[in-house]
Protein backbone atom coordinates (compact mmCIF):
# COMPACT_ATOMS: atom_id res chain seq x y z
CA UNK A 1 0.00 0.00 0.00
CA UNK A 2 0.72 3.67 -0.66
CA UNK A 3 2.39 5.06 2.42
CA UNK A 4 -0.31 7.71 3.46
CA UNK A 5 -0.19 8.90 7.35
CA UNK A 6 -2.66 7.73 9.45
CA UNK A 7 -5.37 10.00 10.62
CA UNK A 8 -7.56 8.84 13.64
CA UNK A 9 -11.10 8.32 13.01
CA UNK A 10 -11.97 10.90 15.54
CA UNK A 11 -10.02 13.53 13.70
CA UNK A 12 -11.46 12.38 10.61
CA UNK A 13 -14.99 12.99 11.44
CA UNK A 14 -14.79 16.41 12.34
CA UNK A 15 -12.60 17.15 8.66
CA UNK A 16 -14.01 18.63 6.06
CA UNK A 17 -11.02 18.47 3.40
CA UNK A 18 -13.32 16.35 0.73
CA UNK A 19 -11.54 14.97 -1.61
CA UNK A 20 -8.42 14.23 -0.09
CA UNK A 21 -6.34 10.89 0.26
CA UNK A 22 -6.61 9.62 3.96
CA UNK A 23 -5.62 6.18 5.41
CA UNK A 24 -6.86 5.16 8.33
CA UNK A 25 -7.02 1.50 10.36
CA UNK A 26 -9.34 0.38 12.95
CA UNK A 27 -11.21 -2.72 13.46
CA UNK A 28 -14.46 -3.80 11.28
CA UNK A 29 -17.66 -3.33 13.94
CA UNK A 30 -20.24 -4.12 10.74
CA UNK A 31 -20.23 -5.08 7.04
CA UNK A 32 -23.23 -4.80 4.85
CA UNK A 33 -22.81 -6.01 0.96
CA UNK A 34 -25.05 -5.29 -1.69
CA UNK A 35 -23.89 -6.54 -5.47
CA UNK A 36 -21.62 -3.02 -6.80
CA UNK A 37 -20.90 -1.83 -3.03
CA UNK A 38 -19.61 -3.34 0.44
CA UNK A 39 -19.59 -0.60 3.17
CA UNK A 40 -17.42 -1.20 6.64
CA UNK A 41 -17.91 0.58 9.29
CA UNK A 42 -14.66 0.83 11.11
CA UNK A 43 -13.90 1.55 14.66
CA UNK A 44 -9.86 2.56 16.01
CA UNK A 45 -11.31 3.38 19.52
CA UNK A 46 -10.94 7.07 19.43
CA UNK A 47 -14.23 7.71 19.12
CA UNK A 48 -17.82 6.06 19.68
CA UNK A 49 -17.95 6.58 16.60
CA UNK A 50 -17.43 4.66 13.34
CA UNK A 51 -16.63 5.62 9.90
CA UNK A 52 -17.69 4.36 6.84
CA UNK A 53 -15.68 2.80 4.60
CA UNK A 54 -17.16 2.56 0.93
CA UNK A 55 -15.74 -0.23 -1.61
CA UNK A 56 -16.68 -0.55 -4.56
CA UNK A 57 -16.72 -4.56 -5.39
CA UNK A 58 -15.58 -4.31 -8.77
CA UNK A 59 -12.72 -2.96 -7.93
CA UNK A 60 -11.56 -5.02 -5.50
CA UNK A 61 -10.81 -8.79 -5.35
CA UNK A 62 -14.02 -10.90 -4.22
CA UNK A 63 -12.68 -13.11 -2.13
CA UNK A 64 -10.49 -10.56 -0.12
CA UNK A 65 -13.56 -8.34 0.72
CA UNK A 66 -15.08 -11.92 1.78
CA UNK A 67 -12.18 -11.74 4.44
CA UNK A 68 -13.56 -8.02 5.74
CA UNK A 69 -15.85 -9.71 8.49
CA UNK A 70 -16.58 -8.16 12.05
CA UNK A 71 -13.21 -7.88 14.13
CA UNK A 72 -10.90 -7.69 11.23
CA UNK A 73 -8.40 -5.60 11.47
CA UNK A 74 -7.77 -2.88 8.33
CA UNK A 75 -5.75 -0.40 6.83
CA UNK A 76 -7.60 1.54 4.13
CA UNK A 77 -6.71 4.12 1.55
CA UNK A 78 -9.08 6.12 0.36
CA UNK A 79 -10.68 9.21 -0.62
CA UNK A 80 -12.50 11.56 1.90
CA UNK A 81 -16.14 12.52 0.55
CA UNK A 82 -18.85 14.12 2.25
CA UNK A 83 -21.74 11.51 3.18
CA UNK A 84 -24.76 10.78 1.30
CA UNK A 85 -26.41 8.95 4.30
CA UNK A 86 -27.39 9.60 7.35
CA UNK A 87 -25.39 9.41 10.69
CA UNK A 88 -21.95 10.51 9.55
CA UNK A 89 -20.64 13.68 7.44
CA UNK A 90 -18.02 12.10 5.64
CA UNK A 91 -17.37 8.55 4.65
CA UNK A 92 -13.90 6.70 2.81
CA UNK A 93 -14.10 5.63 -0.93
CA UNK A 94 -11.91 2.85 -0.68
CA UNK A 95 -8.93 2.98 -3.09
CA UNK A 96 -6.65 0.13 -1.18
CA UNK A 97 -7.25 -2.02 1.34
CA UNK A 98 -4.82 -4.04 3.62
CA UNK A 99 -6.39 -6.49 5.91
CA UNK A 100 -3.63 -6.26 8.79
CA UNK A 101 -5.21 -9.18 10.90
CA UNK A 102 -7.78 -11.52 10.01
CA UNK A 103 -10.89 -12.80 12.30
CA UNK A 104 -12.55 -15.98 11.59
CA UNK A 105 -16.20 -16.74 13.15
CA UNK A 106 -15.25 -18.34 16.31
CA UNK A 107 -14.86 -14.06 17.26
CA UNK A 108 -16.80 -13.77 20.56
CA UNK A 109 -18.56 -10.29 19.49
CA UNK A 110 -19.83 -11.42 16.70
CA UNK A 111 -23.83 -10.75 18.03
CA UNK A 112 -25.14 -7.41 19.47
CA UNK A 113 -27.01 -7.57 22.77
CA UNK A 114 -25.05 -9.48 24.55
CA UNK A 115 -25.49 -9.33 28.63
CA UNK A 116 -22.94 -7.73 30.87
CA UNK A 117 -22.37 -11.18 32.09
CA UNK A 118 -21.29 -12.85 29.07
CA UNK A 119 -19.07 -9.92 28.42
CA UNK A 120 -17.42 -10.15 32.26
CA UNK A 121 -16.12 -13.73 30.64
CA UNK A 122 -14.61 -12.23 27.28
CA UNK A 123 -12.66 -9.18 29.48
CA UNK A 124 -10.25 -9.39 26.98
CA UNK A 125 -12.43 -8.54 24.37
CA UNK A 126 -14.95 -6.34 25.64
CA UNK A 127 -12.95 -2.68 25.47
CA UNK A 128 -13.66 -3.46 21.30
CA UNK A 129 -17.56 -2.94 22.01
CA UNK A 130 -19.68 0.36 22.26
CA UNK A 131 -20.13 0.20 25.32
CA UNK A 132 -17.08 -0.53 27.17
CA UNK A 133 -14.92 1.97 24.71
CA UNK A 134 -17.05 4.71 26.23
CA UNK A 135 -16.60 3.29 29.53
CA UNK A 136 -12.83 3.49 29.56
CA UNK A 137 -12.53 6.86 27.91
CA UNK A 138 -14.88 7.93 30.98
CA UNK A 139 -12.39 6.41 33.17
CA UNK A 140 -9.15 7.78 31.24
CA UNK A 141 -10.90 11.90 30.98
CA UNK A 142 -11.83 11.20 34.90
CA UNK A 143 -8.31 10.16 35.92
CA UNK A 144 -7.00 13.14 34.14
CA UNK A 145 -9.50 15.32 35.76
CA UNK A 146 -8.22 14.47 38.97
CA UNK A 147 -5.13 15.12 38.76
CA UNK A 148 -6.07 18.09 37.21
CA UNK A 149 -8.23 19.40 40.15
CA UNK A 150 -5.40 18.77 42.72
CA UNK A 151 -2.43 20.31 40.08
CA UNK A 152 -4.66 23.15 40.03
CA UNK A 153 -5.35 23.79 43.42
CA UNK A 154 -1.27 23.17 44.78
CA UNK A 155 -1.74 19.42 46.11
CA UNK A 156 0.95 17.30 45.45
CA UNK A 157 0.66 13.75 44.14
CA UNK A 158 2.37 11.43 46.89
CA UNK A 159 3.27 8.19 45.89
CA UNK A 160 1.82 5.69 49.08
CA UNK A 161 3.46 2.03 49.52
CA UNK A 162 1.47 -0.75 47.59
CA UNK A 163 2.77 -3.13 50.24
CA UNK A 164 2.43 -2.34 53.50
CA UNK A 165 2.73 -3.99 57.87
CA UNK A 166 -0.39 -1.49 58.77
CA UNK A 167 -4.14 -1.93 58.39
CA UNK A 168 -5.42 1.24 58.37
CA UNK A 169 -8.83 0.71 58.80
CA UNK A 170 -8.49 -2.07 61.29
CA UNK A 171 -10.56 -4.53 59.79
CA UNK A 172 -8.31 -7.08 59.12
CA UNK A 173 -9.50 -7.56 55.30
CA UNK A 174 -6.19 -7.72 53.69
CA UNK A 175 -4.34 -9.80 51.25
CA UNK A 176 -1.26 -11.29 52.61
CA UNK A 177 2.17 -10.64 50.80
CA UNK A 178 4.59 -13.80 50.93
CA UNK A 179 7.45 -15.37 49.51
CA UNK A 180 7.66 -18.36 51.83
CA UNK A 181 6.54 -22.14 51.26
CA UNK A 182 2.65 -22.46 52.01
CA UNK A 183 2.68 -25.80 52.81
CA UNK A 184 5.96 -25.75 54.85
CA UNK A 185 5.38 -23.30 57.17
CA UNK A 186 7.41 -22.51 60.68
CA UNK A 187 5.35 -21.96 63.84
CA UNK A 188 6.53 -20.87 67.35
CA UNK A 189 5.57 -22.20 70.68
CA UNK A 190 2.24 -20.85 70.38
CA UNK A 191 1.73 -21.95 66.92
CA UNK A 192 1.60 -18.25 65.06
CA UNK A 193 3.58 -18.46 61.98
CA UNK A 194 7.20 -17.41 62.43
CA UNK A 195 7.66 -14.52 59.48
CA UNK A 196 11.56 -14.02 60.23
CA UNK A 197 12.64 -16.03 56.87
CA UNK A 198 9.83 -14.22 54.67
CA UNK A 199 10.72 -11.46 52.39
CA UNK A 200 10.12 -8.61 54.66
CA UNK A 201 11.19 -10.52 57.68
CA UNK A 202 6.97 -9.21 59.15
CA UNK A 203 3.64 -10.28 58.18
CA UNK A 204 2.86 -7.87 54.70
CA UNK A 205 -0.13 -7.12 52.96
CA UNK A 206 -1.20 -5.15 50.24
CA UNK A 207 -2.96 -2.31 51.57
CA UNK A 208 -6.37 -1.20 51.70
CA UNK A 209 -5.87 2.80 52.01
CA UNK A 210 -2.76 5.30 51.64
CA UNK A 211 -4.43 7.30 54.14
CA UNK A 212 -2.08 7.01 57.21
CA UNK A 213 1.28 7.86 54.97
CA UNK A 214 -0.87 10.39 53.21
CA UNK A 215 -1.00 11.75 56.70
CA UNK A 216 2.64 12.06 57.04
CA UNK A 217 2.97 13.70 53.72
CA UNK A 218 0.56 16.55 54.68
CA UNK A 219 2.26 17.13 57.78
CA UNK A 220 4.97 18.24 55.70
CA UNK A 221 3.99 19.37 51.76
CA UNK A 222 0.63 20.82 53.35
CA UNK A 223 -1.42 19.83 50.51
CA UNK A 224 -1.72 16.27 48.95
CA UNK A 225 -3.37 13.80 47.29
CA UNK A 226 -3.00 9.58 47.17
CA UNK A 227 -4.10 7.92 43.46
CA UNK A 228 -3.59 4.63 43.36
CA UNK A 229 -4.59 0.71 43.93
CA UNK A 230 -6.13 -0.95 46.98
CA UNK A 231 -7.28 -4.33 47.84
CA UNK A 232 -9.93 -5.55 50.26
CA UNK A 233 -10.23 -9.49 51.18
CA UNK A 234 -13.60 -9.00 52.24
CA UNK A 235 -16.41 -11.72 50.05
CA UNK A 236 -18.59 -9.08 49.09
CA UNK A 237 -20.55 -10.54 45.89
CA UNK A 238 -22.22 -7.13 45.29
CA UNK A 239 -22.45 -4.83 42.32
CA UNK A 240 -20.53 -2.03 44.33
CA UNK A 241 -17.76 -4.01 45.72
CA UNK A 242 -14.33 -5.23 44.49
CA UNK A 243 -11.02 -6.87 45.36
CA UNK A 244 -9.33 -4.46 43.81
CA UNK A 245 -9.63 -1.31 43.18
CA UNK A 246 -8.43 2.47 42.87
CA UNK A 247 -8.57 5.35 45.54
CA UNK A 248 -8.21 8.89 45.63
CA UNK A 249 -6.93 10.18 49.29
CA UNK A 250 -6.39 14.11 49.64
CA UNK A 251 -5.26 14.88 52.67
CA UNK A 252 -4.64 18.88 54.26
CA UNK A 253 -2.78 20.72 56.73
CA UNK A 254 -4.76 23.11 58.51
CA UNK A 255 -8.36 22.23 57.11
CA UNK A 256 -11.33 21.30 59.62
CA UNK A 257 -14.12 19.34 59.16
CA UNK A 258 -16.04 22.30 56.86
CA UNK A 259 -13.05 23.05 55.16
CA UNK A 260 -12.90 19.11 54.35
CA UNK A 261 -16.98 19.25 53.13
CA UNK A 262 -15.92 21.72 50.85
CA UNK A 263 -13.29 20.43 49.23
CA UNK A 264 -15.27 17.13 48.83
CA UNK A 265 -18.17 19.02 47.15
CA UNK A 266 -16.32 21.07 44.72
CA UNK A 267 -13.69 18.47 43.61
CA UNK A 268 -17.01 15.61 42.77
CA UNK A 269 -18.47 18.73 41.02
CA UNK A 270 -15.41 19.06 38.94
CA UNK A 271 -15.53 15.72 38.06
CA UNK A 272 -18.86 15.70 36.80
CA UNK A 273 -18.59 18.70 34.85
CA UNK A 274 -15.25 18.06 33.14
CA UNK A 275 -17.04 14.62 32.48
CA UNK A 276 -19.78 16.57 30.70
CA UNK A 277 -17.69 19.01 29.06
CA UNK A 278 -15.12 16.60 27.32
CA UNK A 279 -17.10 13.23 27.17
CA UNK A 280 -20.23 14.13 25.99
CA UNK A 281 -20.50 11.58 22.79
CA UNK A 282 -20.10 8.79 25.20
CA UNK A 283 -22.22 9.56 28.05
CA UNK A 284 -24.76 10.42 25.13
CA UNK A 285 -24.45 6.79 24.42
CA UNK A 286 -24.73 5.20 27.80
CA UNK A 287 -27.63 7.79 28.62
CA UNK A 288 -29.50 6.35 25.42
CA UNK A 289 -28.97 2.83 25.62
CA UNK A 290 -28.24 2.02 29.51
CA UNK A 291 -29.69 4.89 31.76
CA UNK A 292 -32.26 7.16 30.63
CA UNK A 293 -31.68 9.94 33.35
CA UNK A 294 -27.79 9.87 33.15
CA UNK A 295 -27.54 13.21 31.71
CA UNK A 296 -29.96 14.75 33.63
CA UNK A 297 -29.06 13.55 36.80
CA UNK A 298 -24.83 14.63 36.10
CA UNK A 299 -26.16 17.89 35.12
CA UNK A 300 -28.40 18.15 38.53
CA UNK A 301 -24.98 17.33 40.68
CA UNK A 302 -23.39 20.37 39.28
CA UNK A 303 -26.01 22.54 39.69
CA UNK A 304 -26.73 21.70 43.00
CA UNK A 305 -26.06 22.23 46.49
CA UNK A 306 -25.46 19.55 48.86
CA UNK A 307 -27.41 19.06 52.06
CA UNK A 308 -24.86 18.73 55.24
CA UNK A 309 -27.00 17.03 57.90
CA UNK A 310 -25.79 15.51 61.35
CA UNK A 311 -26.11 11.90 61.82
CA UNK A 312 -28.38 12.22 64.32
CA UNK A 313 -30.63 14.16 62.31
CA UNK A 314 -30.88 11.72 59.22
CA UNK A 315 -31.59 8.95 61.65
CA UNK A 316 -34.80 10.68 62.96
CA UNK A 317 -35.47 10.95 59.40
CA UNK A 318 -35.43 7.12 58.56
CA UNK A 319 -37.19 6.58 61.96
CA UNK A 320 -39.85 9.15 60.63
CA UNK A 321 -39.86 7.45 57.44
CA UNK A 322 -40.32 4.01 58.84
CA UNK A 323 -42.88 5.49 61.52
CA UNK A 324 -45.20 6.81 58.73
CA UNK A 325 -44.61 2.60 56.58
CA UNK A 326 -41.39 3.07 54.60
CA UNK A 327 -40.20 -0.96 54.69
CA UNK A 328 -36.47 -1.02 54.74
CA UNK A 329 -34.54 -4.40 54.83
CA UNK A 330 -32.23 -3.37 57.46
CA UNK A 331 -32.83 -1.61 60.69
CA UNK A 332 -33.05 1.85 61.75
CA UNK A 333 -31.77 3.02 64.98
CA UNK A 334 -29.12 5.80 66.61
CA UNK A 335 -25.38 3.94 66.33
CA UNK A 336 -26.33 1.57 63.58
CA UNK A 337 -23.86 1.80 60.31
CA UNK A 338 -26.15 3.02 57.61
CA UNK A 339 -27.02 0.41 54.98
CA UNK A 340 -27.10 1.79 51.22
CA UNK A 341 -30.76 1.83 51.54
CA UNK A 342 -31.02 4.52 53.92
CA UNK A 343 -28.50 6.54 52.37
CA UNK A 344 -30.66 5.94 48.45
CA UNK A 345 -33.65 7.03 50.94
CA UNK A 346 -31.81 10.36 52.47
CA UNK A 347 -30.58 11.38 48.81
CA UNK A 348 -33.50 9.94 46.49
CA UNK A 349 -36.29 10.42 48.74
CA UNK A 350 -36.21 12.82 50.72
CA UNK A 351 -33.96 15.61 49.77
CA UNK A 352 -33.50 14.62 46.14
CA UNK A 353 -29.79 15.88 46.01
CA UNK A 354 -26.65 14.63 47.16
CA UNK A 355 -26.09 14.51 51.44
CA UNK A 356 -23.07 15.18 53.25
CA UNK A 357 -23.92 12.97 56.53
CA UNK A 358 -21.77 14.46 59.61
CA UNK A 359 -20.73 13.30 63.23
CA UNK A 360 -21.45 9.92 63.02
CA UNK A 361 -21.04 7.82 66.03
CA UNK A 362 -17.33 6.97 67.20
CA UNK A 363 -18.56 3.16 67.52
CA UNK A 364 -18.88 2.77 63.79
CA UNK A 365 -15.81 4.95 62.38
CA UNK A 366 -12.71 4.18 62.22
CA UNK A 367 -10.00 5.02 64.73
CA UNK A 368 -7.82 8.25 63.48
CA UNK A 369 -11.30 10.19 63.56
CA UNK A 370 -11.06 13.48 65.65
CA UNK A 371 -13.58 12.99 68.72
CA UNK A 372 -16.02 15.51 69.08
CA UNK A 373 -16.89 17.51 72.71
CA UNK A 374 -20.10 15.34 73.03
CA UNK A 375 -17.98 12.14 73.79
CA UNK A 376 -20.39 10.28 71.39
CA UNK A 377 -19.69 11.16 68.27
CA UNK A 378 -16.69 12.34 65.77
CA UNK A 379 -15.85 14.65 62.81
CA UNK A 380 -16.76 12.03 59.77
CA UNK A 381 -18.33 13.19 56.88
CA UNK A 382 -19.73 10.93 54.33
CA UNK A 383 -21.00 11.96 50.90
CA UNK A 384 -24.10 10.27 49.86
CA UNK A 385 -25.39 10.28 46.07
CA UNK A 386 -28.41 8.97 44.14
CA UNK A 387 -27.76 5.35 42.71
CA UNK A 388 -24.95 4.79 44.72
CA UNK A 389 -25.02 5.79 48.38
CA UNK A 390 -21.63 6.45 49.86
CA UNK A 391 -19.27 7.75 47.07
CA UNK A 392 -16.90 9.49 49.50
CA UNK A 393 -16.00 8.75 53.01
CA UNK A 394 -13.74 11.21 55.09
CA UNK A 395 -12.92 13.07 58.49
CA UNK A 396 -11.32 15.82 60.47
CA UNK A 397 -8.32 13.55 61.81
CA UNK A 398 -7.15 13.27 65.86
CA UNK A 399 -4.38 15.61 66.56
CA UNK A 400 -4.53 15.36 69.92
CA UNK A 401 -1.69 12.60 70.94
CA UNK A 402 -3.68 11.18 74.37
CA UNK A 403 -6.70 10.99 72.79
CA UNK A 404 -5.53 9.16 69.66
CA UNK A 405 -3.52 6.55 71.86
CA UNK A 406 -6.35 5.93 74.49
CA UNK A 407 -8.46 5.38 71.21
CA UNK A 408 -6.28 2.52 69.61
CA UNK A 409 -5.73 1.06 72.74
CA UNK A 410 -9.56 0.93 72.85
CA UNK A 411 -9.16 -0.60 69.76
CA UNK A 412 -7.01 -3.36 70.72
CA UNK A 413 -4.87 -1.91 67.32
CA UNK A 414 -1.10 -3.11 67.72
CA UNK A 415 1.13 -0.71 68.72
CA UNK A 416 3.91 -1.89 66.92
CA UNK A 417 2.33 -1.25 63.96
CA UNK A 418 1.27 2.52 64.80
CA UNK A 419 4.21 3.85 66.50
CA UNK A 420 5.29 6.16 63.03
CA UNK A 421 1.57 7.14 62.64
CA UNK A 422 1.51 8.35 66.19
CA UNK A 423 5.00 10.77 65.74
CA UNK A 424 3.15 12.95 63.67
CA UNK A 425 0.92 14.01 66.77
CA UNK A 426 4.29 13.89 68.82
CA UNK A 427 6.22 15.83 66.73
CA UNK A 428 4.41 19.03 65.81
CA UNK A 429 0.96 17.53 65.73
CA UNK A 430 -1.66 20.25 63.75
CA UNK A 431 -4.98 20.05 62.54
CA UNK A 432 -5.80 18.19 59.30
CA UNK A 433 -8.60 16.44 56.96
CA UNK A 434 -9.09 14.43 54.16
CA UNK A 435 -11.38 11.69 52.57
CA UNK A 436 -11.35 9.07 50.38
CA UNK A 437 -13.03 8.85 47.07
CA UNK A 438 -13.11 4.99 45.60
CA UNK A 439 -12.43 6.01 41.94
CA UNK A 440 -14.63 3.11 40.19
CA UNK A 441 -17.84 4.59 42.76
CA UNK A 442 -17.50 7.62 41.05
CA UNK A 443 -17.25 6.14 37.66
CA UNK A 444 -20.58 4.21 38.15
CA UNK A 445 -22.35 7.04 38.67
CA UNK A 446 -20.67 9.08 35.49
CA UNK A 447 -21.30 6.00 32.96
CA UNK A 448 -24.77 5.40 34.64
CA UNK A 449 -23.79 1.86 34.76
CA UNK A 450 -25.19 -0.51 37.32
CA UNK A 451 -22.30 -2.77 38.36
CA UNK A 452 -18.92 -1.73 39.25
CA UNK A 453 -17.69 -4.63 37.52
CA UNK A 454 -18.23 -3.17 34.27
CA UNK A 455 -16.29 -0.01 34.68
CA UNK A 456 -12.88 -1.57 35.52
CA UNK A 457 -11.19 -3.22 32.38
CA UNK A 458 -10.48 -6.43 34.68
CA UNK A 459 -12.45 -7.21 38.28
CA UNK A 460 -11.28 -8.89 40.48
CA UNK A 461 -14.00 -10.41 43.12
CA UNK A 462 -14.88 -13.21 44.74
CA UNK A 463 -13.58 -16.73 42.89
CA UNK A 464 -12.53 -14.33 39.62
CA UNK A 465 -9.06 -13.25 38.60
CA UNK A 466 -9.49 -13.92 34.84
CA UNK A 467 -7.10 -11.95 32.30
Amino acid sequence: MEAIKRTKISDLLKSTAYGTQVNVRGWVRTRRNSKQVAFVALNDGSTINNVQVVIDVEKFDEEQVKLFTTGACLSVNGTLVESIGGGQSVEIQAVEIELLGACDNTYPLQKKGQTMEYMRTVAHLRPRTNTFGAVFRIRHNMAYAIHKFFHDKGFYYFHTPIITASDCEGAGQMFQVTTMNLYDLKKDEEGSIKYDSDFFGKQASLTVSGQLEGELAATALGAIYTFGPTFRAENSNTPRHLAEFWMIEPEVAFNDITDNMDLAEEFIKYCVQWALDHCMEDITFLNNMFDKGLIERLRSIVDTEFVRLAYTDGIKILEEAVAGGHKFEFPVYWGVDLASEHERYLVEHHFKRPVILTDYPKEIKAFYMKQNEDGKTVRAMDVLFPKIGEIIGGSEREADYGKLLQRIEELGIPMKDMWWYLDTRRYGSCPHSGFGLGFERLLLFVTGMSNIRDVIPFPRTPNNAEF
